[in-house]
């Protein structure tokens, strides 16, 4: 069965990857590794992986990595906030053109699936608790409102060309491999290449904001069970369906803390309704939140040489924020 992953050798696309592979698939992964580790994948010693270093937003022809694939998993992007404001053109090219192109190359040939990998975030400061699908689109920030760009190409291109399209859209993600960029995004892994250089924890705001986990592997087992069901042109929320708090993250993994203002704008709260995946996949969240932070700290050692978020320069990330929105942090 071949099969191609862009941006596979990222933080979600390298797990996929390892299943994919587990599961007997022959693998393409596309990424130019902006963002994506080449030691992510570096454990594979077999034909059954191909990885090429191509930018997928660029003017190189992409459909020779097509041909003969039946499985397309659209994982490829830029993920952070803050340099989404400072630099939107740069996202729109990597999740919007960088979208267009795959799917164009896509609707020349036949296939059983495409998966989009969406966010989340396209729900900007929800009125509802847990979020639906249905609920409004209010993106807050460049990054949130080029992934939902990229959605509404890939429904569009589902209904108009038959292409048998699945948007995920995926609430917060930890695990191992997770990415340590981003002041805001990625917490688990600022957290623990923090706690293995001996330094405070920062926590954003008081702590009590909630967010909505979901391991990496429980993630994967649900993109796979949607590339291997009937249903077409749908869209789910993929999380965990579970309130964590920040300070109980931070208390799992242990250490001092620091506290650094809140930005406005982020939502207080996160919760996906699930209810719709559980029901059309039969797929549900396994891994608990304890077990899951015990397991990243087993594997500690991942993030040693990673780089440290110190409260200063997170409070600069910060300013450019409050800059955007107009406003000043007199705390600051």
């Amino acid at each position: 069965m071949k099969t191609l992953v862009t941006g596979g050798a990222g933080f979600i696309g390298s797990n996929l990857v390892d299943e994919l592979i587990s599961q007997g698939h022959q693998v393409i992964v596309l990424d130019n590794f902006s963002t994506g580790r080449k030691s992510n994948l570096s454990h594979h010693r077999t034909k059954k992986l191909k990885i090429v270093n191509i930018d997928i937003s660029g003017s190189k022809p992409l459909e020779k990595y097509f041909k003969g694939v039946q499985y397309i998993f659209h994982l490829a992007g830029l993920a952070d906030i803050v340099p989404s404001i400072e630099n939107p053109g740069k996202y729109f090219r990597s999740n919007v053109k960088g979208t267009l192109n795959i799917i164009q190359a896509v609707k020349k040939i036949k296939i059983k699936k495409f998966i989009y990998a969406a966010s989340a975030s396209c729900y900007g400061i929800p009125k509802n608790y847990p979020t639906k699908e249905t609920d409004k689109i209010q993106p807050q920030y460049p990054y949130a409102f080029t992934k939902w760009q990229a959605e509404e190409l890939i429904m569009h291109w589902a209904k108009i060309y038959s292409l048998p399209a699945i948007s995920l859209r995926f609430f917060n993600a930890y695990g191992p491999r997770s990415r340590t960029s981003g002041a805001y995004g990625a917490v688990f892994g600022v957290f623990l290449a923090q706690k293995l250089a001996n330094k405070p924890l920062t926590i954003v705001g008081n702590g009590k904001q909630t967010r909505d986990f979901i391991h990496v592997k429980d993630l994967v087992q649900g993109i796979i069970k949607a590339a291997l069901s009937r249903k077409k042109n749908k869209i789910y929320n993929i999380g965990g369906g579970k309130e964590i708090k920040v300070n109980q993250i931070a208390k799992l993994i242990g250490g001092k803390r620091v506290y650094i203002p809140k930005r406005p704008g982020e939502p207080n709260r996160s919760l996906a309704n699930i209810s719709k995946i559980k029901k059309d996949l039969n797929w549900y969240p396994k891994i608990t939140i304890d077990r899951g932070v015990k397991d990243l700290l087993k594997n500690i050692h991942y993030w040693k040489n990673a780089p440290v978020w110190t409260p200063k320069r997170i409070k600069k990330a910060t300013k450019v924020w409050f800059k955007f929105l107009g406003k000043k942090n007199k705390t600051f």
